[in-house]
Parts: structure tokens; C-alpha cells; sequence
């Protein structure tokens, strides 16, 4: 049987197909350990439920942290995902010379329609891999959380399901309660 090797790319290979025009926004794809993955298309309840997060982190974490929506995060050498919320520290300079990393990340939240089996497969296990402490899925045919905290080599140790009707804080503000019906319409 003959084996076949697969070309992985790393992020500043695809940075430079991003620059010479290979790839535009219209292909809406991220890098995923590697691999240039196409993104789930977003109907009118994820993008709803998307604006609603982030406009209401947004008010709640006014001068604490920034609200990144739908913008790269740097992993590794290998990852660039384009998570639906990134929280993450302050920087003076917005990120301009470069993409926030796991040691800046607070929060990652993905919004699931139609992509609530690959947020829990494919990005809790690479978010967890690179050290992100805290990772919500917003589950918007349910209107349930599914937190993810704890992270391991392999995935994270605690994952629970809260419905709308419950408060959280995020480990990065621990005195900062989140009403979780406010994050969807």
C-alpha cells in the first residue's frame, strides 16, 4: 500500500497566500492544525446570536478586556482559527502587529447552529491543546452554554451544560456574573 504525506501549512505560509491574493474573504476558511479549513456559513440565527453576545460582553467588560469578533487567533505555528467572540487583554495598540495568543486569550466563544458536533471535536480539543483556559459554545437551536474549562493535551477536563436561565463568570473575572440569556437573542 502506498502512503501519502500531507503538506501542512504553517500560519505565515498562509499569510502570504492571504497577501498574494490566493486566498480572499470571500473563501471564508481558517487554519486548522495545518490544514486550510473552509468555515461553517452563518444563517440569520448565528449571526443574530453573535451580534447579541458580543454586544452585551462587550457593554459588560467595557475597560477590562477587548471583544474580538470573528477575527484570528494565533495558537501555534500551525492553527490561525477565527472564533465567533475572543476575549482577550487589553493591548494598547488593538493587536496591530500581531494576532492575540493563547497566553491573551481569556475567552473563546463559538456560536453553533449547524456546527455544534465540530466546536466540541475538532475546536474544544485545539483550543484546549494550546492552553486556552476557558471555552464556551453557544448552542442556539437550544439556548444551552456548553463550558469547557480545564485544559488537557487532548481536550479540556470539565464540560457542563447550562441553559439559558443560569449565571456564570469566566475564570478571568471571577466577580463578574454573565446572565446567559443575555447572549442570544
Amino acid at each position: 500500500m502506498t502512503s501519502t504525506k500531507v503538506r501542512l501549512w504553517t500560519v505565515e505560509e498562509y499569510h502570504r497566500m492571504i497577501e498574494a491574493g490566493i486566498l480572499t474573504p470571500s473563501d471564508r476558511v481558517e487554519l486548522i492544525e495545518g490544514n486550510i479549513v473552509s468555515m461553517a456559513a452563518k444563517n440569520p440565527p448565528h449571526a443574530a446570536t453573535n451580534l447579541c453576545a458580543a454586544d452585551y460582553l462587550k457593554q459588560l467588560l467595557a475597560g477590562m478586556a477587548l471583544v474580538r469578533i470573528q477575527d484570528p487567533i494565533q495558537l501555534s505555528q500551525y492553527s490561525e482559527p477565527e472564533p465567533d467572540i475572543a476575549i482577550v487583554a487589553l493591548n494598547a495598540r488593538k493587536y496591530i502587529d500581531h494576532h492575540p495568543t493563547p497566553a491573551e486569550v481569556l475567552l473563546l466563544i463559538e456560536v453553533a447552529d449547524t456546527s455544534l458536533q465540530d466546536d466540541r471535536t475538532v475546536k474544544a480539543p485545539l483550543y484546549a491543546k494550546a492552553g486556552i483556559l476557558e471555552y464556551w459554545i453557544l448552542d442556539v437551536n437550544t439556548r444551552q452554554v456548553y463550558v469547557f474549562r480545564d485544559p488537557l493535551e487532548d481536550g479540556y477536563a470539565q464540560e457542563v451544560v447550562l441553559n439559558g436561565e443560569n449565571t456564570l463568570s469566566t475564570i478571568a473575572f471571577p466577580e463578574l456574573p454573565i446572565s446567559l440569556n443575555q447572549l442570544f437573542p
